[in-house]
C-alpha cells in the first residue's frame, strides 16, 4: 500500500490509467466511452428525422432582423423600429411581425462569429464548419470539407430512389463562380447536393447551368424517354470502358432516373398537390414555394433539404440576394424582409400543424451579419464580428435567446460561439453524435465537427 503522500502525487489520469486498466479497457477506450456519455446527456429527448436549412445568402443583417439596438445612437440603429413577440421581454424587427408570432418556437442564437469577411469564404464557415482553407473567390474543389447536407446524408443515408441531399432552387454564384462549401468535398461526387429547380422558378436566369452545376426540373417530362435514354447511356458506357470510369457523371444520371421513375419525390415536387390555402401562405414568390417544396420533400424522406432564400418573384433575381452595401433599408423593407417573415412563418406553423416540427429541424444560417455603422450608400458592409441564426424544431427549446451581442451589435457580449458550435448543435438534435467520424479521401479519421453542443434542448 501507498503512503498517502503518494497519492497525492497521483494525478488523476494515472488513478483513471490505473483503475480502467484493472477493468480490461484501455484508457483511451474509457475516455472516448466517457465523452460519448457526456455529449448524450445534452441530447434532446425527441430527435429530428430531416432537417431544413434556410440560408440567406449574402449576409442577411442582425439589426434590421432578429438582433436590433433601439437604444444605439441613429447611425447604428437605422431606421427601423422593434415590436413585441410571442415570447415575453423578446423584441424583434418590425418587419418580421408574422415570425413574431412563432417565436415560442424557436431559439434565437445572437453571439455567434467568425472572421471572415467574404461572401463565399463566410458561407464555406457556416456551412461546413470549419475555416476557409484559402484566399480569394473559392470555387469548389474535392479537397475541400463537406457541407453541412452532405455530412448530414453521410451519417443518415437516404432510402433506396430518394436523394441523399437536395439543394433549392439553385446554387451560390459570386461573380459568376459556383462557391465552395455547398458540396460533397472529399466525401465524393455522391454526396453534392442534388439542385432542385422550384417548378415555375428559374435560377438566376440559369447561371447554374452555365457554371456546371447539375439542376434537375421534373416538370413535364417523359418518363418512358427518360428510361430508354438511361438504358442506352449504361450500354454505351459498358462498350466503351469500366463502369467505374463513369461512376460521378452517372450518379447524377441515377439519382434523376429514380426520381423520375419513382413516386415519392416527383409527387413531393408537384406544388399542385398541395392544398391551395397552404400553399399561398408561402407566399407566391421564389423564397416561399422553395420552402414549401423543402417541406414536402422532407415528408418525402429526403433527408436534407437546403433552400437558398431570396426574394424575387418565381423568376428569381440574383439582385434579391441578402447583400445590402446600399439602400438596405428600402430593400429589406419591400423585398427581402416579407418574403422572409412570409415564408419562414408559414413553414413553422405548417410543420406545427401537420406534427412534424418536432421530427424536422429547421436552421437559418447566413454568410455574416452586416456592420453597425450604416454606410453612406444607406446600406450596412459585411460584418463576421456577430451575427444572429435561428434553430427550430428538432427537440430545440422555443422561446429562447442564446448569447448577446454589446449595445451596438458589434460583438459578442455574452456566449459568444462559431460555426462549429452550430454544426455540433445540429447534429447532436438530429440525434448524430458531434464526434462521428468520416474519412477524408486520404482516408484520415475526422469528427464531423470541433464545436460544443449548445444548452438549446
Amino acid at each position: 500500500m501507498f503512503p498517502p503522500t503518494i497519492y497525492r502525487k497521483l494525478s488523476r489520469r494515472r488513478m483513471l490509467a490505473t483503475s480502467v486498466g484493472m477493468c480490461g479497457i484501455s484508457l483511451p477506450q474509457f475516455l472516448k466511452a466517457t465523452d460519448a456519455s457526456a455529449a448524450s446527456t445534452n441530447t434532446p429527448a425527441k430527435k429530428a428525422k430531416s432537417c431544413i436549412i434556410v440560408y440567406c445568402w449574402g449576409g442577411i443583417s442582425h439589426h434590421e432582423s432578429f438582433d436590433p439596438k433601439p437604444n444605439a445612437p441613429v447611425e447604428i440603429r437605422g431606421e427601423f423600429s422593434t415590436i413585441s413577440t410571442a415570447t415575453p421581454g423578446l423584441h424583434i424587427s418590425e418587419h418580421l411581425p408574422l415570425i413574431a408570432k412563432h417565436t415560442e418556437k424557436v431559439a434565437i442564437i445572437r453571439s455567434i462569429h467568425h472572421d471572415d469577411s467574404a461572401h463565399g469564404r463566410g458561407m464555406y464557415w457556416n456551412l461546413t464548419g470549419h475555416k476557409p482553407p484559402r484566399a480569394g473567390n473559392i470555387p469548389p474543389m474535392r479537397n475541400d470539407w463537406p457541407t453541412l447536407a452532405a455530412m448530414i446524408a453521410k451519417l443518415r443515408p437516404a432510402q433506396p430512389g430518394i436523394p441523399a441531399a437536395v439543394r433549392v432552387p439553385y446554387p451560390m454564384v459570386d461573380n459568376g463562380t459556383l462557391q465552395a462549401g455547398e458540396y460533397g468535398g472529399w466525401l465524393g461526387a455522391k454526396y453534392d447536393p442534388v439542385v432542385m429547380r422550384t417548378q415555375g422558378g428559374t435560377p438566376f436566369g440559369g447561371v447554374s447551368r452555365t457554371l456546371g452545376s447539375p439542376v434537375l426540373h421534373l416538370k413535364d417530362v417523359d418518363v418512358g424517354q427518360v428510361d430508354r435514354r438511361h438504358r442506352l447511356l449504361q450500354t454505351l458506357q459498358h462498350r466503351v470502358g469500366d463502369q467505374t470510369d463513369f461512376a460521378e457523371h452517372d450518379h447524377f444520371g441515377l439519382i434523376a432516373k429514380e426520381m423520375l421513375l419513382g413516386t415519392a419525390v416527383r409527387n413531393a415536387y408537384d406544388l399542385d398537390r398541395e392544398d391551395k390555402k397552404i400553399r399561398e401562405s408561402y407566399g407566391e414568390h421564389l423564397g416561399g414555394q422553395s420552402l414549401l417544396l423543402a417541406r414536402r420533400l422532407t415528408e418525402a424522406n429526403v433527408p436534407v433539404v437546403q433552400v437558398c432564400l431570396a426574394a424575387g418573384d418565381l423568376n428569381g433575381g440574383q439582385g434579391d440576394m441578402w447583400d445590402t452595401h446600399a439602400d438596405n433599408f428600402n430593400r429589406l423593407r419591400k423585398r427581402l424582409l416579407p418574403v422572409f417573415d412570409r415564408g419562414v412563418s408559414a413553414l413553422l406553423a405548417d410543420l406545427a400543424d401537420r406534427g412534424t416540427l418536432e421530427e424536422t429541424l429547421v436552421a437559418v444560417l447566413t454568410d455574416f451579419g452586416r456592420t453597425p455603422r450604416i454606410n453612406g450608400a444607406a446600406g450596412r458592409d459585411h460584418y463576421p464580428n456577430v451575427y444572429s441564426v435561428v434553430l427550430a424544431g428538432g427537440g430545440i427549446r422555443g422561446g429562447q435567446v442564446y448569447g448577446s451581442s454589446d449595445r451596438n451589435g458589434a460583438f459578442p457580449a455574452t456566449s459568444p460561439c462559431g460555426p462549429a458550435d452550430i454544426h455540433a448543435t445540429i447534429f447532436n438534435a438530429m440525434g448524430l453524435s458531434p464526434q462521428a467520424i468520416i474519412h477524408d479521401n486520404l482516408g484520415r479519421p475526422l469528427p464531423v465537427s470541433d464545436g460544443r453542443v449548445l444548452p438549446l434542448a
